[in-house]
């Protein structure tokens, strides 16, 4: 377990061309780790499906909850945005486990085909009612829970196709290329959706999002012929010879795949109090506006991308050294806001640990593509969203308290410590496998 390596990378094609002019910067791209992806036939047709949905996802972050704000009750606002912004996202997990009989096996592009289809019929309903004065809170929460019942499915549909469609090498390159695309998409969005609910209302960004979302599902539509070709090329790969043992049977029989799950959850679980208490942190403590924690979250987003960028460098790095290195790093980079420091160091503190967080997603994905069948694949990605969905809003639920009895900066102080002894656990147990298997 210890000795397990992420997906090995793939050299740079022999005789590219080197030098300057045209030729030379010809051979530079192809030189590039994200080359294949980016000049696949099928990722290209489907990345601007990919980004535009990402972007209408990032307009909906804010026009949920402020839309549940305008058709709420004034006395309980609260409980109605809290409940919205829960139904677009927890119910993914409930799918994930319930549909499991009939969609384990279904191809990558099909699952994002059927996601992408719901959201954009439940978020078209939602808009349009609400655009018609005719949306209530309770019909809001239950058509935000129907779009995101296959959301942990429509996740594991985007990489179960990058597997099928990429050697292992390539993969890592992959992720990352949908990475970044959602990354940018996904900074750009909230600020968007504040212009747009400003001028026109949240009901029209949610209307927005829900064509992003039909935009989506017709590009994978599009590519659909083209995956049937490659999946009959490749028999491995068909519906029909999916694995009859559960998901979490797969993931239960797979060394490296367990601990990394479990690692996830918990880092994800230490990061949720961040979203609570760095606001508050900055109203309070800073005594800052929405400017300023838009700065912040700017920081993060640039940090991120350059972070994501690095990832399919890694990939020749083992398992579980890197992995650890992201999770202490993280932790060590919250560690300043934690204090009273210069605002300078704390935008230079989360913009590092944007970084390092960065190639978090791509290079564990890339562990599970490798290890698990490509015939179960989907099924065991769809598990590992059903439990990694719950885990930052869990540490959201607990931030608040956190925020109310130790204050924002009490709040980050714990996040980064409790991310460093998770760090430090990890590497403890590492060490102590190592000995055992010595």
């Amino acid at each position: 377990m210890v000795n397990d390596q992420l997906p090995e990378q793939v050299p740079a094609p022999a005789g590219a061309p080197a030098g300057g002019g045209r030729r030379g910067l010809t051979g530079r791209l192809q030189a590039s780790p994200y080359y294949p992806a980016l000049t696949h036939p099928v990722i290209r047709r489907v990345l601007p499906g990919v980004s535009l949905s990402a972007l209408g996802d990032g307009m909906s972050a804010v026009a949920i909850a402020w839309l549940a704000l305008r058709i709420a009750p004034p006395a309980s606002r609260g409980l109605w945005v809290g409940l919205a912004v829960a139904a677009y996202s927890l119910p993914g997990a409930a799918g994930a486990v319930v549909l499991r009989r009939w969609l384990r096996g279904r191809a990558g592009a099909r699952l994002v085909y059927v996601n992408a289809v719901l959201r954009a019929a439940a978020l078209g309903l939602a808009g349009c009612l609400a655009l018609a004065h005719l949306l209530d809170p309770a019909g809001y929460v239950v058509l935000l829970g129907a779009s995101s019942v296959l959301s942990a499915w429509g996740a594991a549909g985007k990489y179960t196709l990058i597997a099928d469609l990429l050697p292992a090498g390539q993969r890592v390159a992959g992720n990352t290329v949908f990475g970044l695309a959602d990354q940018i998409s996904l900074m750009i969005g909230p600020a968007l959706a504040g212009v747009l609910a400003a001028a026109a209302g949240p009901a029209i960004v949610i209307t927005l999002d829900a064509a992003s979302w039909a935009v989506l599902a017709a590009s994978y539509a599009r590519i659909a012929p083209m995956v049937s070709r490659a999946a009959r090329s490749s028999p491995s790969q068909t519906p029909e010879q999916a694995a009859p043992r559960g998901a979490w049977a797969m993931i239960r029989a797979t060394p490296v795949l367990p601990g990394l799950l479990a690692l996830s959850f918990c880092f994800y679980l230490l990061y949720g109090p961040v979203e609570v208490a760095l606001p508050v942190h900055v109203a309070l403590d800073l005594h800052g506006s929405a400017a300023l924690l838009g700065l912040f979250w700017a920081a993060f987003g640039v940090g991120a991308i350059v972070g994501e960028l690095a990832a399919p460098f890694l990939r020749r790095l083992p398992v579980w050294p890197t992995m650890t290195a992201i999770v202490l790093g993280w932790g060590l980079a919250l560690l300043p806001l934690g204090f009273s420091t210069p605002l300078w160091l704390a935008l230079a503190a989360f913009f590092t640990g944007a970084v390092i967080w960065g190639p978090w997603t791509s290079l564990s994905m890339g562990v599970f593509q490798s290890a698990a069948s490509p015939d179960a694949l989907a099924s065991v990605l769809a598990a590992r969203g059903s439990l990694l969905i719950l885990a930052s809003p869990l540490g959201t639920a607990v931030g608040g308290p956190l925020v109310a009895g130790l204050g924002a900066r009490g709040t980050l102080l714990i996040s980064a410590l409790g991310t460093v002894v998770l760090g430090l656990i990890t590497v403890a147990v590492l060490v102590a496998a190592r000995a055992r298997s010595s």
